[in-house]
């Protein structure tokens, strides 16, 4: 979570806060605690026995559910993202970092889910007055594709395909941006498989790249089709490197074949980041 100095400008200050606000709307951690709260109605000895027994330990399980919601360690039934605190402030240092050095291009995710990421940084590029870049939201808006391991044997048994909490719909994520005042022209939607969508997608330049396709197959067809367009000095992000070994294994062999050996480094226990060289 951003702290904001004293000493920074009122232009930057207001430019934090709001972000600051995004951040927690995003992820729903301003209702967290409303949201877990249980006050039965109860009187005499089954009222003190729920205070004695039975609160006490709700407030230590609300607790643990708010902060491993910040954390982005589990599905949150209300947010916009599952990504938390740690990876949102990754995504805002990679774009204002590309936006103070004027390095060219527009922004992607590839798997956006409910859009949150993508809604972040659309609101990052608002909050810098930024008109001549473009966020890129890319996704089937079906879930993921069931594993093909005759072409990605990493992905043999994946079950990724049969979670229908993944499937979100372009209208519903289109909404999300609506009702954060963020749904103009500087956002594009590419509906579809990576495979599909991401040869013919029509930028030319990338500053920012955000992988969070799970999947081995995802993960290089993101990669193949995306860093050549990354301009030097723009980012990678990977989402799930480190929870999930056939996105690993996807981003090392991509590296490996193309002799990157910019360092990878740590947002948190799931994603990573590097900066193109």
């Amino acid at each position: 979570m951003t702290t904001i100095a004293s000493s920074v400008s009122p232009s930057i200050a207001n430019r934090e806060l709001y972000l600051d606000l995004m951040k927690k709307c995003l992820t729903h951690s301003l209702w967290y605690d409303q949201e877990d709260d249980y006050e039965p109605k109860l009187h005499g000895v089954a009222k003190l026995a729920f205070n004695t027994l039975v609160q006490p330990r709700l407030k230590k399980k609300r607790k643990k559910s708010v902060e491993e919601k910040i954390e982005g360690q589990i599905w949150p039934k209300f947010a916009h993202t599952m990504i938390g605190f740690p990876r949102l402030d990754n995504i805002q240092f990679c774009v204002q970092s590309v936006i103070d050095d004027n390095i060219p291009g527009d922004l992607i995710e590839t798997g956006v889910w409910r859009g949150g990421a993508c809604i972040f940084m659309r609101a990052i590029l608002k909050a810098n007055d930024i008109t001549d870049r473009t966020v890129w939201v890319a996704d089937s808006f079906q879930g993921l594709p069931p594993p093909d391991p005759s072409k990605a044997p990493a992905d043999a048994g994946a079950k990724w395909h049969t979670y229908s909490e993944l499937a979100v719909s372009v209208e519903q994520v289109m909404q999300h941006f609506r009702v954060y005042g963020l749904l103009d022209d500087q956002v594009k939607f590419l509906k579809g498989w990576f495979k599909d969508t991401l040869p013919k997608a029509p930028f030319k330049k990338l500053a920012v790249a955000r992988l969070d396709g799970d999947m081995y197959e995802s993960t290089m067809d993101s990669l193949t089709n995306l860093y050549p367009k990354l301009s030097p000095g723009g980012y990678l992000i990977v989402d799930d490197f480190h929870p999930v070994p056939a996105c690993k294994q996807a981003v090392e062999d991509y590296r490996k074949e193309h002799r990157i050996s910019d360092p990878i480094k740590d947002i948190d226990k799931s994603g990573v980041f590097w900066r193109k060289s």
